[in-house]
């Protein structure tokens, strides 16, 4: 079993901790399979990042508004690159890891088959916003997830199958804006035997995996962005783990942050004991997965061209 590290780097073609990054990795390098989109592949200086960039050919345009064709574009490649790939960690490049390599570890073997993603209602007015375009959806799919999360391999054929069986819904999603802030809550929505309990609830652990600083926004659109190691920063950093018992990874950080800092807390915090989840049901899944992934290839990167195209 593998970890996909899913990193979008579409501005400065950088990752601002790739040392840190690399350190972390190194213990863990038998079970993660780094991967990166990017706007311009010559724009990157790093050797390790293009080690590890994806073809050109899977690269499509990005923006805030319109960023959920690189999601799909790192998600379906990291699907069929590795086999092996059992969760998907969407990250950006400010992201740093907000655990040891040892918890890490012990994490993903305990939930290899959960997703972990924070999904509720939309927080916004839906008939003034066109996020995500909710207000042309039924109420069930009024929903809003975090930007930046872990999806399980079972729930990654499910993004896939809902791009290919529910194009026209895909398109209208994602027509609307910041759509990766929706869309994902609603694939698991569409599929509710797969990702419900008999009373509703869900099966997928809906917690935040990667986790901000809200309270200091450094732009309307933006959380804080972690600088210097001061007293306070450390206190909030501490309280975000407190209050998100199964965050993984920190945004927004800057290059400039102490590492030490950061890995410091990879030797106070210390493994959780892990509750017993639901498994969510992959059988048919697996029996469909490999031959529909085939067949739904050539339509997923018609329809990914076709909507960067009218962006």
């Amino acid at each position: 079993m593998k970890v996909a590290l899913c990193f979008i780097i579409s501005y400065d073609h950088v990752l601002h901790k790739e040392a840190l990054w690399k350190k972390w990795i190194q213990p863990n390098q038998d079970i993660i399979n780094p991967y990166f989109h990017y706007k311009q592949l010559d724009a990157i200086s790093s050797p390790w990042i293009k080690m590890y960039a994806i073809p050109p050919q899977n690269v499509h345009a990005t923006s805030y508004f319109h960023v959920v064709p690189a999601y799909m574009s790192l998600l379906l490649f990291a699907y069929a690159h590795d086999v092996n790939n059992q969760w998907f960690c969407l990250l950006t490049d400010t992201c740093v890891p907000l655990v040891s390599p040892e918890e890490f570890r012990a994490r993903f073997m305990a939930l290899h088959s959960q997703s972990i993603i924070k999904c509720k209602p939309a927080y916004w007015d839906i008939s003034m916003h066109r996020r995500a375009n909710l207000r042309l959806l039924d109420k069930e799919f009024w929903l809003a997830n975090d930007p930046w999360f872990v999806l399980c391999r079972a729930h990654v054929l499910q993004c896939i199958m809902f791009i290919s069986c529910k194009r026209d819904l895909y398109h209208k999603i994602n027509a609307g804006g910041i759509a990766n802030e929706s869309l994902f809550a609603i694939v698991l929505q569409t599929f509710p035997k797969e990702n419900r309990e008999a009373d509703g609830s869900p099966k997928w652990l809906n917690e935040s995996s990667t986790v901000s600083d809200w309270t200091r926004m450094s732009s309307p659109t933006s959380p804080y962005l972690f600088k210097e190691a001061t007293e306070e920063n450390k206190q909030v950093i501490a309280k975000l783990l407190e209050d998100n018992p199964q965050a993984l990874f920190l945004r927004k950080v800057h290059r400039d942050f102490p590492d030490e800092s950061i890995m410091a807390l990879w030797q106070t915090k210390q493994i959780h004991p892990q509750k017993k989840y639901t498994k969510t049901h992959t059988h048919i899944w697996l029996i469909l997965g490999l031959p529909l992934l085939v067949a739904v290839s050539v339509t997923f990167y018609c329809l990914l061209f076709h909507t960067c195209a009218t962006v």
